[in-house]
C-alpha cells in the first residue's frame, strides 16, 4: 500500500512541530546529501561487478 496525501501530511505536520521550521530545512538538506552520496557509492559497487577483475600482472602491463 502506498502512502495517500493525507499521511504524507500527517507526517509533515508531525516534523514541523517536532524539529521546528528553522531546522527542518537544514534537515532535509541533510537528508539529501546523505542520499546523494548513498547513491554514488552504490553505483560505484555496480560498476566494480560488471567489470571483469584485472589481474596485479595486468595493472603492471597497463602503466608500462
Amino acid at each position: 500500500m502506498a502512502p495517500g496525501i493525507g499521511s504524507l501530511l500527517i507526517i509533515a505536520v508531525i516534523a514541523l512541530l517536532i524539529f521546528g521550521p528553522k531546522k527542518l530545512p537544514e534537515i532535509g538538506k541533510a537528508f539529501g546529501s546523505s542520499l546523494r552520496e548513498f547513491k554514488n557509492a552504490t553505483k560505484g559497487l555496480a560498476s566494480d561487478d560488471d567489470e571483469p577483475v584485472k589481474k596485479v600482472e595486468d595493472k603492471k602491463n597497463d602503466v608500462q
